[in-house]
């Protein structure tokens, strides 16, 4: 259903509109520039233009539209099942809202897993047709191949590394990785090789602080957290986990920033009671006649109820 935002005359402002002062764009070579400085770089997901736009005016220096959406927006249990027509989708809408932030689409399961030139050609997709400004690709030394073809096509590449969802079935699950020195140093590995392949950042999920301190130490390029510690350059939530909206046991990295969930459900129980008593729309909330046409109304409604009454007269004589 379509929910039209009515102007008056006097007030013809856009629902579209922005402030007038349009903050300066992040770049990834300002996110090189913050690690380089230890300033912390901060991150989210976002799924909607909605929230995709609530975050950027809030801040967040980099959006990630996630294959999580799978989860937290579609009610899938796990991120595998998402499309890569589905995530066009929602990374166009993200991306219509975003002027601030740098946004990044990640690459679903099986849009890069069958052969490199499958992965550049959905990359390339994501680019032209979402308008993203780099995609995610999840694997180590096992995507350099990928890596490398994609800097070459111009399209920046953030690696992830760790706690791979869409590895969850060869994980036996989502576990913490990198818990032994053999894990650590694989991870280590695999940090560095993306770097030189010319990946662009990596997330690092779920491992422990310690193998996160010294991935981020040993390389140049940023790592971005989730459930890794405080030591990475950046920090990156799943927007439904920081708001209540997942509906589900938070993992321990998580910690909710606000209660969206008790917030909806009061607004939406206050509306259905409302409608109920008849207490909503009320007056003020509804649109009327302009004098002269109520009053023609008036005058055919009188004249109406006149013509009813004369017949009700004469079937009685």
């Amino acid at each position: 259903m379509s929910i039209p935002h009515f102007r008056s005359a006097d007030n013809p402002v856009s629902a579209h509109s922005r402030c007038s002062a349009t903050p300066a764009k992040v770049t990834l070579p300002h996110l090189q520039e913050k690690k380089r400085q230890g300033q912390p770089i901060t991150a989210l997901t976002a799924y909607d233009y909605a929230t995709a736009r609530i975050v950027d005016e809030s801040g967040i220096d980099l959006i990630l539209v996630g294959d999580s959406l799978a989860m937290v927006v579609m009610g899938h249990d796990s991120t595998l099942a998402v499309t890569v027509d589905e995530m066009l989708h929602h990374t166009r809408a993200v991306r219509r809202a975003v002027r601030r932030a740098i946004v990044v689409a990640d690459m679903p399961y099986g849009s890069y897993h069958s052969t490199v030139a499958d992965g550049v050609s959905n990359a390339v997709r994501f680019v032209k047709e979402a308008g993203a400004e780099a995609v995610k690709i999840e694997g180590g030394r096992n995507r350099l191949e990928l890596v490398e073809r994609l800097v070459d096509a111009e399209i920046p590449v953030i690696g992830h590394l760790g706690l791979t969802p869409q590895s969850v079935h060869r994980m036996g699950g989502y576990s913490v990785q990198g818990k032994t020195l053999r894990g650590m140093n694989e991870l280590m590995r695999d940090s560095v090789a993306l770097e030189h392949a010319g990946a662009t950042a990596i997330v690092l999920e779920g491992m422990p602080r310690e193998v996160a301190q010294q991935i981020t130490a040993e390389i140049s390029i940023p790592t971005i957290g989730i459930g890794a510690g405080p030591d990475c350059d950046g920090q990156i939530l799943v927007f439904h986990d920081l708001v209540n909206l997942s509906f589900s046991k938070p993992a321990k990295f998580v910690r909710q920033f606000g209660d969206a969930a008790s917030l909806f459900r009061s607004a939406i129980e206050g509306y259905r009671d409302e409608v109920v008593r008849r207490t909503y729309p009320a007056e003020l909330e509804s649109y009327h006649l302009p004098a002269e046409e109520r009053l023609a109304l008036e005058e055919r409604t009188l004249e109406q109820e006149a013509e009813r009454s004369g017949t009700k007269l004469a079937l009685i004589r």
